[in-house]
């Protein structure tokens, strides 16, 4: 455990969204969290401590407790206090694969991010999400059912030369494996542009699902041009969307295109303008963001990366100028803000603009915030129990209903397929993104 205590009059940041859905099981957890005078660091971490030491204690080295940048700055906190790690989606997914001897694995993220680790953990290796409701607007407008037809359909018209797919890690574990059966990989913000250039020695057409800023994004620096980029569209209109019942434009554009993007994005990441940009390199801000931002706020910004990026550029100085604006979720940059102020380095989010019409981002991302203290307690102290929250344990293959919170879960058959083919594109993934070649 890590004797740093956080900061005590740190509050728990719930404005954004209501006290999310608890399994029956954790309701006792829920109202104890619930009747607590304050949610104040101290006083959350105080009733936390009891439940999580007893856990740890139970489990010792075998477990493993994960939390990705994007949650809150305090849960982010808490998990560190208590022996965890924190790291962006490709760090958090090379982690069973990275600590064979962890065999209780729970994350405070989101489920795509969980489906992962479980795809690449050991037979011997269980992983847990503490909200299976945690999920991502992205990936929710990119389910399986909904790119289907875009694999089926782009086979079909170009199946002297099948299309080449790559997959956000902001997909399932039914994308990816539909990604890996055929020849296609895996990328994330932090090696999107190495797996693209991969892909773009295949001589194939890329279809990259999704997402559609940061596919816009790769393919500027790519030098791959706008008449040579054509669109799937996302959700329910990517289900009904018949690619040989459009005109004889809309089909030339398609034959041409070198790259297809499924049109899904991000609802966080999209919200930020060029507008902002401009503003805070006015006030002489250094500009970093996330590249699932509009292809204009990319340009505009002074530096562009994942997670990982944007937290060493800022936190570093890399730039030298300690006052640094950044365009990615809220939760991440108000936790660099508070290890920044020690460092005298000033750290804002790309959208507080005083006085300005746009709206305030609240906490971050909702759906990730829905990770909160009571689920985590809930889902340690049953398993202390061995009363294995089965709705909780992640499996290949697994779809939540992200409204209700139900589970569908395939056979082990199915399970097995899911395994070996996200596998195969996963795999791809790390051994592009480890090797040495540019």
């Amino acid at each position: 455990m890590n004797t740093a205590f956080p900061k005590p009059d740190m509050q728990i940041c719930q404005d954004d969204y209501p006290l999310d859905w608890y399994q029956q099981e954790f309701m006792s957890y829920a109202e104890e969290y619930q009747r607590l005078p304050d949610r104040d660091m101290l006083t959350t971490l105080l009733w936390m401590q009891p439940y999580m030491e007893a856990a740890i204690k139970h489990f010792g080295k075998d477990l493993l407790l994960l939390a990705h940048y994007y949650m809150g700055g305090e849960i982010v906190k808490m998990i560190q206090y208590f022996g965890g790690t924190i790291g962006d989606s490709y760090q958090l997914a090379l982690m069973a694969v990275e600590n064979p001897d962890k065999k209780i694995i729970v994350e405070s993220a989101v489920h795509f991010m969980a489906e992962s680790i479980s795809i690449l953990a050991n037979d011997d290796q269980q992983v847990y999400i503490t909200n299976p409701k945690s999920g991502c607007t992205m990936e929710m407008l990119a389910k399986d059912f909904m790119v289907k037809p875009a694999f089926d359909q782009l086979n079909e018209r170009y199946d002297a030369n099948p299309i080449i797919p790559i997959c956000y890690m902001n997909t399932s574990g039914r994308v990816k494996a539909m990604t890996g059966a055929q020849g296609g990989a895996v990328c994330t913000s932090s090696n999107v542009q190495k797996i693209f250039q991969w892909a773009l020695k295949q001589n194939k057409k890329i279809l990259f699902i999704p997402d559609r800023h940061m596919g816009e994004n790769v393919a500027a620096s790519l030098n791959i041009p706008k008449n040579k980029i054509a669109y799937w569209p996302a959700g329910e209109a990517a289900v009904n969307f018949r690619l040989s019942q459009q005109n004889r434009e809309v089909l030339a554009h398609f034959d041409e295109a070198s790259l297809i993007l499924f049109a899904s994005e991000c609802g966080v990441h999209s919200y930020y303008q060029k507008e902002m940009v401009d503003y805070w390199q006015q006030k002489g801000y250094h500009v970093v963001v996330h590249p699932e931002c509009r292809q204009e706020v990319v340009a505009a910004a002074d530096g562009h990366g994942s997670t990982a990026y944007l937290w060493d550029r800022v936190f570093n100085d890399r730039a030298n100028t300690g006052k640094y604006a950044v365009g990615t979720e809220n939760h991440m940059v108000s936790n660099l803000r508070d290890v920044c102020k020690a460092k005298n380095i000033q750290v804002i989010n790309l959208s507080e603009i005083p006085s300005h019409s746009f709206k305030k981002r609240g906490c971050g991302c909702a759906t990730m915030s829905r990770n909160d203290p009571p689920h985590l307690v809930a889902v340690l102290d049953l398993l202390r129990q061995g009363k294995v929250p089965a709705c909780n344990l992640v499996k290949p293959g697994d779809v939540v209903h992200e409204f209700l919170g139900t589970r569908e879960r395939l056979n082990q058959e199915g399970q097995q397929w899911i395994v070996e083919n996200a596998r195969r594109a996963l795999q791809r993934m790390i051994s592009i993104t480890e090797s040495k070649d540019s």
